[in-house]
């Protein structure tokens, strides 16, 4: 029986620090305890879950490619976080929604059948980019007014200035200004649920697939063009490598809105996640299924030109005809 299991949904516009919080949150896991994590992302390569790739086998992490929950929240929602549940069986469940998506619509869903009982979910978490906010780029209507209702607004990257000068509207008292990296579970609003469910009730949906390579030296590309915006990502296999400074050369005429990476390189495996042009930040990464890279801009792109581009950052060729 799975019930009352606590739910914490990190909402937020892109790059406001989500997919951070969530990995610095996994870092209060007891050890005796399962924790899963749900993430949903505009893209349909799925970058995040392999951004918080952990070498801990009490934490599980199930994706939801290609657009927000509730644009999605038929079939592969259901499927999608029933199949987390089961294989998991968490004593903690985190949802990130993408940047693009409608959190109180996720929320109403979350507590609406099938779910109700087996989840108990706890009041939104909202991570706002503060410097963003001071220097006037506009918050997304649908995040905006999620953040009327949240039960806390993160300020990320906050300064002294930004005190001052976030004056929109938003519910101030419910303000914590720290950045991600610095809080901790016990910060996160919460409340109690009980009501009794069973989750062997969903609909039973074996698991997908997993990636198979005709040819290893060949990419997997995927495009997903949306009203909210357009992204491109590539899946590669794993025993490719990339030279890091030509990836950051291919990422500098960009007008990307955001750029996530996980690749194999010659000094092992990195990550970066990269907003409105930043240069790449490398960290280094425990994911090893494959490399994937992502972009995601605002309008269509030239696809065959990002691809020739990113293919000369690739250190293997491939063999002769």
């Amino acid at each position: 029986m799975l019930q009352n299991i606590p739910t914490h949904v990190i909402a937020g516009p892109l790059g406001a620090g989500k997919t951070s919080l969530i990995r610095r949150l996994l870092k209060d896991k007891p050890a005796d305890e399962r924790w899963a994590v749900l993430i949903n992302e505009f893209g349909l390569v799925g970058i995040d879950a392999a951004l918080l790739a952990t070498a801990d086998d009490g934490i599980a992490i199930g994706e939801i490619a290609g657009g927000c929950l509730c644009c999605v929240n038929g079939a592969p929602f259901q499927i999608g976080l029933a199949r987390l549940l089961r294989r998991a069986r968490p004593d903690r469940l985190f949802i990130e929604p993408s940047g693009l998506g409608h959190p109180l619509q996720i929320l109403a869903q979350l507590g609406d059948a099938p779910w109700r009982g087996v989840l108990a979910v706890q009041p939104l978490v909202m991570v706002l980019d503060a410097h963003a906010l001071e220097t006037g780029s506009p918050m997304p209507a649908a995040q905006y007014e999620a953040a009327s209702t949240a039960g806390v607004l993160i300020m990320n990257k906050a300064s002294e200035k930004s005190h001052l000068c976030i004056t929109s509207g938003l519910p101030t008292a419910r303000m914590l200004w720290v950045d991600v990296d610095r809080v901790t579970l016990d910060q996160l609003p919460a409340v109690d649920n009980p009501v009794v469910s069973i989750v062997d009730k969903l609909t039973n949906h074996p698991e997908a697939l997993g990636e198979v390579w005709v040819d290893k030296f060949r990419a997997q590309c995927h495009v997903h063009d949306h009203a909210d915006g357009w992204s491109i990502g590539w899946r590669w296999h794993a025993q490719i490598q990339f030279d890091l400074q030509a990836v950051e050369r291919w990422l500098e005429p960009g007008s990307w809105r955001r750029a996530k990476l996980v690749i194999h390189s010659p000094t092992g495996w990195r990550s970066a996640n990269c907003l409105d042009g930043q240069p790449a930040r490398w960290k280094p990464s425990e994911w090893r299924r494959d490399s994937r890279l992502e972009l995601v801009f605002a309008i269509p792109q030239d696809a065959a030109a990002l691809q020739d581009g990113l293919q000369r950052a690739v250190m293997i060729d491939p063999p002769p005809n």
